[in-house]
């Protein structure tokens, strides 16, 4: 799938540093890494590609924490729609719309950088969240299956549920963990995640891991918040990039 030398060496620097950002930050790596890969490839190849890196980190998140069953319980219409909108999506990404699924990601990724970037929280009351879970879940899986990006909106979501600090952690463990299992199932089924593929997203796995003990062991040296904000710069600036390149080659 990935044979010439530069193309592997993209993918390792790409989940290297995708994963310092998450080992630092304790998040980022998915939509990093299919911003950056996406420069290089189409995106149904990144989000194949991520599955795997994806898949073992957001596990570790979620059985990480205490609370497993009361979130699963609270959010399992949105699990449920998650995994719906995102076999609704999936098209965009697998049927050939590579300009199009590139311009959407770029979309994406500028949004999620403005809202990181304004820190703007909504208090959203328990009967509201009755009926947004299920709404934000549908409208996070369709951007998932057109983008393989699952963090719109459903991070600004949890955001504002004002859920402690671990049961947060574990929420975005379950939505990431949900999201990459529906997108894995998407992409078989439209015969984008073969063996080769597979192996790829598998290799991929280790320098993801190693990012990821890297910036937790640099985490205590620098500021999070300073880091935080120009990971979220470098987002806006690389989803703007991605938008009028796709527009520029129509």
């Amino acid at each position: 799938m990935h044979d010439s030398a530069a193309t592997v060496l993209a993918i390792t620097f790409t989940f290297l540093l995708a994963g310092m950002v998450k080992g630092v930050i304790g998040m980022g790596l998915p939509i990093l890494a299919m911003g950056l890969l996406a420069l290089v490839m189409p995106p149904v190849q990144a989000a194949a590609l991520l599955v795997v890196p994806s898949m073992v980190t957001n596990v570790w998140q979620l059985v990480a924490g205490p609370s497993f069953i009361v979130l699963l319980r609270r959010f399992s219409t949105m699990m449920v729609t998650i995994i719906l909108g995102t076999f609704a999506g999936i098209g965009l990404l697998t049927g050939g719309g590579g300009a199009m699924a590139t311009a959407i990601l770029g979309v994406v990724l500028a949004a999620y950088a403005i809202a990181g970037l304004r820190a703007t929280r909504f208090v959203i009351s328990n009967r509201s969240e009755r009926w947004l879970s299920p709404a934000v879940g549908l409208f996070t899986g369709v951007l998932t299956g057109a983008t393989g990006v699952f963090a719109i909106p459903a991070v600004p979501y949890f955001n504002s549920l004002g859920l402690q600090k671990e049961d947060l952690i574990q929420t975005l463990g379950l939505s990431f963990t949900v999201s990459t299992l529906a997108l894995a199932v998407g992409l078989l089924a439209n015969g984008k995640f073969e063996l080769t593929v597979a192996t790829s997203s598998l290799l991929a796995l280790l320098p993801a891991l190693g990012g990821m003990f890297l910036g937790q062991r640099v985490r205590n040296r620098l500021k999070p918040e300073l880091f935080r904000r120009w990971f979220f710069i470098g987002l806006l600036i690389l989803g703007a990039y991605m938008v009028v390149r796709t527009l520029g080659a129509v």
